[in-house]
């Protein structure tokens, strides 16, 4: 870690105490660490909020057997071939498999892809996990634009 700053914070009771649950069934040893990981993933999701360019994995769950699910659901990841960069593709048993597509582009691109996968008759479930580029968590990003909400 690079320069480290030492704060305080104030905080109700209650969410001390929510906080400190929260620390021990995560298993994290200390509060910083925790503070540290939750303002990661508020970074990660303001990315996606802003629509910029990030990184997704969208997990389903299908019936492989469904007439016509195989090929709609190629044809729907076809259609993204510059933004999908690798998928797995495994058997879960004799009419089931589970796909992971990772996926990079607009934030809502990807989500419109979850959800064109989501509604295809056959598919079982269908998870989006968000990332980012990591470009917020370096030293030298560029503070925010005032005028955009932060």
């Amino acid at each position: 870690m690079g320069d480290l700053i030492r704060m305080s914070i104030t905080m109700e009771k209650h969410l001390y105490e929510h906080m400190q649950n929260l620390l021990q069934l995560h298993g994290y040893e200390n509060r910083s660490e925790f503070i540290r990981d939750m303002l990661r993933s508020r970074l990660v999701e303001l990315e996606w909020e802003r629509d910029r360019t990030v990184i997704g994995t969208i997990t389903m769950v299908y019936d492989h057997d469904q007439r016509e699910l195989n090929r709609k659901l190629m044809e729907l990841q076809h259609q993204m071939h510059d933004n999908i960069l690798a998928t797995t593709h495994v058997h879960l048993d004799h009419n089931r498999c589970v796909e992971a597509v990772m996926i990079r582009g607009g934030a809502g691109t990807i989500q419109r892809l979850a959800n064109q996968l989501r509604q295809q008759k056959g598919v079982l479930h269908v998870s989006l996990s968000m990332s980012t580029l990591g470009a917020e968590f370096r030293a030298e990003h560029p503070r925010p634009n005032h005028a955009e909400k932060v």
